[in-house]
């Protein structure tokens, strides 16, 4: 008899709450993450965020009393985490924001659901079955009218095509650290101590790239500044990537990324909100057809075990 969780996994509370809680907070930094490229090197700015979140996480590992200690091939994990979750994923991002509105950004970042599919059955073994094809094929084409409207309602400055390549870049990125996380090693020790190792290991790297390429640290001296980068190193960082790992190794890494298209419409909501994003009928179409391919792919018969 099969361990495998019931097809509508996502009713639970024990996933439902999680998936939720993630995307109202990641559907948040998108428009935090504006500020914080305002006021100092996107490199910088990205070393401060995990510089913060890093004793964060190392402090919850001891709350939770898991030990901090872990094997060499954990380590060298933690240290590819760290490389393209903590670093190539968020200076990407950041970066290709001087070029690109964040909610293009947010829209494209969304479509990791089919780099994170292709990956984790190529590397996990996790099958992809025609319900969530065509679920993803729905919520591609909702993201695509987003995107479309966007492009049309505030009309893009800087290097469009440069943007859109750096942002594609950082979604491979994130693409495949959420999918060697959910392999053997990075289950063979606890994932918050796995999480805390990983962001060490990137603000290493960031604080590194940001002293070549910038420069002398740049500390901004906002006090708005930091309570951005505090929301988004506790909130953004220690509170969500816990949650949202786990519902890798339990959805599936496919199904998990389907965070990211509810984040997107989140993100545009708090757009709405604070920046005067304007709804036009292409955008409240884009936004229903990523809610039904997202209930279309989710509904898909569960491919991941529970961990």
């Amino acid at each position: 008899m099969s361990d495998a969780p019931a097809p509508h996994a996502l009713l639970r509370p024990n996933i439902a709450i999680p998936f939720l809680l993630v995307a109202l907070i990641w559907g948040s930094t998108w428009f935090v993450i504006t500020t914080q490229i305002a006021a100092a090197p996107a490199l910088w700015s990205v070393t401060w965020r995990f510089a913060m979140a890093t004793p964060a996480m190392f402090a919850l590992a001891l709350v939770l009393r898991y030990p901090l200690a872990m094997p060499r091939p954990a380590h060298l994990l933690a240290l590819a985490m760290g490389l393209f979750q903590f670093c190539g994923n968020y200076v990407f991002v950041y970066m290709s924001e001087f070029h690109l509105t964040s909610g293009i950004v947010a829209l494209l970042i969304g479509m990791m659901l089919v780099p994170n599919a292709i990956l984790g059955r190529m590397l996990l073994g996790e099958p992809i079955t025609r319900r969530f094809m065509l679920g993803s094929a729905i919520a591609l084409g909702g993201i695509g009218l987003l995107l479309l409207n966007e492009a049309r309602v505030a009309p893009l400055g800087g290097n469009v095509a440069l943007g859109t390549g750096l942002a594609l870049i950082a979604m491979v990125a994130a693409s495949i650290a959420n999918v060697i996380q959910a392999g053997p090693t990075g289950k063979s020790v606890p994932l918050v101590t796995l999480l805390a190792w990983s962001m060490l290991y990137g603000t290493l790297i960031d604080g590194g790239l940001a002293w070549f390429f910038e420069g002398p640290p740049v500390v901004p001296t906002s006090q708005a500044y930091w309570l951005g980068t505090a929301w988004l190193a506790i909130a953004g960082s220690v509170v969500t990537f816990p949650l949202y790992y786990d519902l890798v190794r339990k959805l599936g890494a496919g199904r998990a990324a389907y965070n990211g298209v509810l984040v997107v419409v989140i993100a545009m909501a708090i757009s709405t909100m604070f920046e005067g994003y304007r709804w036009t009928a292409l955008s409240v179409c884009g936004a229903v057809l990523s809610m039904i391919g997202l209930v279309v792919a989710l509904r898909a018969r569960q491919v991941a075990r529970e961990s």
